[in-house]
């Protein structure tokens, strides 16, 4: 009997590059699947807490940064992940570009993702040191508290809190990594981080403007929702007192303290005056963010011109 050479064996080079080509394809698809799922907090997490990160890190290594910028995003990929599977229905009303309402990844395999996301999480960290493997525990759990044990549906102070957690945790872990010695942190990135969880406690209520109509159709109770006068009214006061707290814990100069409380003025101004959604988004999303960004600095400020 004469076997007949396979046609995919004679054009093996074919072959091989169509396998090349799907698998580039299908590499694209869910690393652009990942990106969607962490997409609209580029800029409120990712951003913000890299210029933490680079403020604060007692020796700052320029070849660490990245490294900081990787740890920072899988961890923020695996809070996404869980948060957004809670309530894909949301989604359909304030983000219809996220992977579960878009129809990019079953609600099933969202959640096998969520998990194996965890001990992924956890052995990268352990790669750096055991300290920043304790922040990636401490943020996988408030992630599991905050979510799957219903956190964010809370009352907006526990709510408010354990976000503030999440975010130091979040500090911690990209400060180490971004620094010479990734065991220790000085008094300087420490108070750095107090400063910072303290403005995420009382600041973070920012975000719910612009999602009021999602947060109401899945019941959660958000400052703004159950007292939205009173929620408008805190953003300026809460701006106005850390900008000039923060001017006076890291020692600004009078130009840049005037410059850091004109911008919070501006951003609580629009807050304040500014309330149709589209506003709200442009008011958190650039405004209140360009100010945390601002406020995230100043432990560098104080290094470069105090130490």
């Amino acid at each position: 009997m004469t076997i007949q050479p396979s046609q995919n064996l004679i054009s093996g080079k074919l072959s091989n590059g169509n396998i090349f080509q799907i698998f580039s394809r299908e590499f694209a698809k869910h690393a652009y699947t990942m990106y969607l799922f962490t997409k609209s907090d580029l800029r409120t997490t990712l951003i913000p807490i890299t210029c933490f990160a680079m403020a604060a890190a007692p020796e700052l290594q320029p070849g660490n940064v990245l490294h900081s910028i990787c740890w920072i995003w899988i961890h923020l990929l695996q809070f996404d992940v869980s948060n957004q599977t809670l309530s894909p229905e949301e989604d359909k009303e304030n983000k219809s570009y996220r992977p579960l309402p878009a129809g990019r990844m079953t609600i099933r395999n969202a959640l096998i993702f969520r998990w194996a996301l965890v001990p992924i999480c956890l052995l990268y960290s352990l790669c750096y040191s055991v300290e920043t493997f304790y922040a990636s525990i401490a943020l996988c759990a408030l992630t599991f508290i905050y979510d799957e044990m219903g956190m964010h549906s809370s009352h907006w102070i526990v709510r408010n809190v354990v976000n503030a957690s999440g975010f130091a945790s979040f500090e911690v872990g990209a400060t180490l990594v971004a620094t010479r010695d990734r065991t220790s942190l000085d008094d300087v990135a420490i108070l750095a981080i107090c400063c910072s969880a303290g403005i995420f406690a009382t600041t973070i209520h920012t975000q719910d403007f612009k999602d009021v109509i999602g947060d109401a159709a899945v019941g959660r109770r958000t400052l703004p929702i159950t007292q939205p006068n009173f929620a408008r009214l805190t953003v300026p006061v809460v701006l106005t007192l850390w900008s000039i707290g923060l001017g006076y814990t890291w020692d600004l100069g009078w130009y840049t303290a005037l410059a850091f409380v004109t911008l919070a003025c501006v951003t609580s101004a629009r807050f304040f005056f500014l309330r149709t959604i589209p506003q709200d988004k442009n008011s958190f999303y650039y405004w209140y963010n360009i100010w945390l960004s601002a406020a995230h600095a100043l432990p560098g400020y104080y290094r470069y011109y105090n130490t």
